[in-house]
């Protein structure tokens, strides 16, 4: 066994334990109030990499939360790779589904449950540990290395592009791998090639200027949640398909590569079904789930409030109701230009008497595709072959990584899914967990990893 990988072994429980104190930093980037946990849970990360042995770790400013950034440099002739994680998770909501509280970390059947286990904090832990097994085994990196952690992943990077482009000289790279994504299965490994691309927005339904008695204004005042209601239902075709005008005008035909390498894809649908608890499956028709998920774009409705409800009944017409709504996108399709289109879409079906406010509207993210043939997924194919035992396959995420799109467009580098987490880990869900097994794993994969792209061609 490598010399690193035994001090992997020989050091498990302390790592366990480093990550049990990562997961207790409630770093909630959507949520004002956790402003200072986010720079807690930077300075704690910082340290992480000072202690693993890098020379040179820095805590950067943005516009919102700070950038950790470490590097180690090698020789002239190495190739040069960039890490990429993000330290911020999602809201908890709903809390009184976790069945312990989600910032007190606990250890079940080789499970680890907090928010963050999964996305990202124990994918994003592995490297900063593989690296420090390396420097202390070793005393060096093989190749140049390059740590960015950020902390506004989860509300859609709005701050990295313009840091990437201040930053460009010192993030100059020729390979970048994101420990956030995940593998197809526990003994079954995946690269991803595509991310579906994101925008979103709040809309907020505004009608008489308070709580109105349901009884006494009834039948002849607007009522917000009805207007909001409409408005929503008339956001999709009867088939599943986006109605908004021009959505499709961008999108690209599924071509018969991409469908010959999803049919590989172990996947059962009635499996899948069973799995979710669900008696049915729905979607645009004519394709099959995993073209739904990976090669379709969507507009889902990820909230809805407004008026009462509580215990029992309130009589009231509310003044005012609420939805957020994200779209994921395919390549070619602009999110600025989907956002104008549900705006206008929304304008044109809203009943009489109400008012339309919208929040939240972000830049989002266009989609990522990486070769096949990309040297840097020959590298990962390679490491993972030996590992599992088998090839990876090939896989389309529906998620969304904007960084991606980010790197490809300010530093002209592919970013290569290098991370273990699998889809029923409950992220972004209650619960969530990530597997030590696969803590450990992605260890000793990153530690392959470095040593494998030292060794050959990296871009």
């Amino acid at each position: 066994m490598n010399r690193f990988e035994s001090y992997l072994t020989e050091h498990q429980a302390e790592f366990v334990d480093a990550l049990r104190h990562f997961l207790t930093f409630p770093s909630v980037s959507s949520l004002p109030e956790h402003k200072g946990d986010m720079l807690e849970t930077a300075r704690w990360l910082a340290d992480q990499l000072r202690q693993a042995g890098l020379e040179t770790v820095e805590l950067l400013s943005t516009k919102g939360n700070p950038v950790v950034y470490g590097e180690w440099p090698a020789e002239a002739d190495k190739p040069t790779v960039l890490i990429y994680g993000h330290y911020d998770v999602q809201p908890v909501d709903p809390l009184d589904q976790w069945r312990h509280p989600p910032f007190a970390p606990y250890v079940s059947d080789d499970r680890i449950y907090a928010r963050g286990a999964s996305d990202d904090k124990g994918n994003l832990l592995a490297p900063v540990i593989a690296a420090a097994a390396m420097l202390k085994t070793r005393g060096r990196l093989p190749l140049t290395v390059k740590f960015l952690f950020e902390g506004e992943e989860e509300i859609g990077s709005p701050n990295l592009d313009s840091f990437i482009r201040r930053n460009r000289d010192r993030l100059a790279c020729d390979l970048i791998l994101s420990a956030d994504g995940g593998q197809w299965a526990e003994d079954q490994p995946g690269l991803t090639i595509g991310l579906r691309g994101i925008c979103g927005c709040q809309i907020d339904i505004q009608g008489a200027g308070s709580d109105l008695h349901s009884g006494h204004y009834g039948g002849a005042v607007p009522n917000p949640i009805r207007a909001l209601a409409q408005i929503l239902a008339a956001l999709h075709q009867a088939d599943g398909r986006v109605a908004l005008d021009g959505f499709y005008d961008d999108v690209r035909e599924i071509d018969a590569r991409e469908k010959a390498l999803m049919a590989r894809l172990p996947f059962e649908a009635a499996r899948f079904k069973t799995a979710l608890g669900l008696n049915d499956l729905c979607g645009e028709a004519g394709f099959t789930p995993l073209e739904q998920i990976g090669l379709r774009p969507t507009l889902e409705f990820n909230g809805i409030w407004g008026g009462f409800s509580g215990a029992g009944l309130k009589t009231v017409i509310p003044a005012e109701a609420h939805a957020k709504i994200t779209c994921r996108l395919v390549p070619d399709q602009d999110p600025r230009r989907v956002i104008a289109q549900l705006q206008q879409h929304v304008e044109r079906h809203a009943p009489r008497g109400v008012s339309i406010g919208w929040r939240y509207i972000e830049k989002g993210a266009r989609a990522y595709r990486v070769p096949l043939d990309h040297p840097g997924n020959r590298a990962a194919a390679d490491v993972l072959t030996a590992i599992y035992a088998k090839p990876p396959v090939y896989m389309w995420e529906g998620g969304s990584i904007p960084v991606t799109s980010i790197f490809l467009d300010q530093l002209n580098v592919y970013t290569i899914g290098f991370s273990f987490g699998l889809d029923d880990e409950q992220y972004h869900a209650p619960n969530e967990f990530f597997r030590l097994s696969s803590f450990k794993t992605a260890q000793i994969a990153y530690g392959r990893m470095l040593d494998r792209l030292a060794a050959g061609e990296a871009a």
